[in-house]
């Protein structure tokens, strides 16, 4: 692990009990959990893994609607603030995992959906990560990212432990494929506007691409 990937996980982990909090990553999470739920469909018989949950903001919407959801996450702070809500809501069918896949740390467990959402601009190596997501889908499961479209690296504030300052579609479509995924589409989940240090507010968006193993 580098140094600023360590950064990365520091960072999180300092700021999980105050991320629900900001009204921008709520409607956010909201409109992307909307998003992914129209294009994938969940049912009760389905087990979802949510990767980079942080305080489970999209998990816990898919709760009421899948047999059972999985938040994993590389910060132990963040899924501290997702395992209180479920004891609280006495939410049976949620799980926390600590578990980081750029470490290459196995899974066993295997799922019907796997959704990433705004986790993928701190991955080091998208298509290893894709290939890893692959390998824990059943076969004929679905996957769904969502993240930035291109930007300058206005949208973050501070870039500590951001690795790419959004993506192209078609470079995503492109290694998504050469994973093994097919039936890849893409459309737009959200439109975020956020304060430009300098130059006032500017509309963001993000992306969300879907395919199937």
């Amino acid at each position: 692990m580098t140094d600023k990937d360590q950064l990365n996980k520091t960072d999180f982990d300092e700021k999980a009990a105050t991320w629900d909090e900001d009204p921008l990553k709520v409607n956010l999470a909201n409109d992307v959990a909307d998003a992914m739920i129209k294009e994938l469909h969940p049912a009760p018989d389905m087990d979802v893994l949510d990767y980079g949950c942080g305080s489970g903001l999209v998990t816990l919407r898919f709760q009421p609607l899948v047999k059972s959801i999985t938040g994993m996450d590389s910060s132990k702070k963040m899924l501290e603030v997702l395992q209180t809500k479920v004891e609280k809501r006495d939410l049976p069918n949620v799980y926390t995992h600590l578990i980081d896949l750029e470490q290459g740390t196995q899974v066993e467990a295997r799922f019907n959906i796997v959704v990433t959402s705004m986790t993928l601009h701190h991955v080091r190596e998208p298509a290893s990560f894709f290939d890893q997501l692959y390998g824990l889908l059943l076969p004929g499961g679905q996957i769904a990212v969502a993240d930035l479209d291109k930007e300058d690296g206005a949208f973050h504030h501070d870039n500590r432990g951001v690795l790419h300052f959004g993506f192209e579609r078609s470079y995503l479509k492109d290694i998504l494929g050469k994973a093994g995924f097919h039936e890849i589409r893409s459309t737009t989940a959200a439109t975020t506007t956020r304060p430009v240090s300098g130059k006032g507010p500017r509309d963001f968006t993000v992306f969300l691409i879907t395919g199937r193993k």
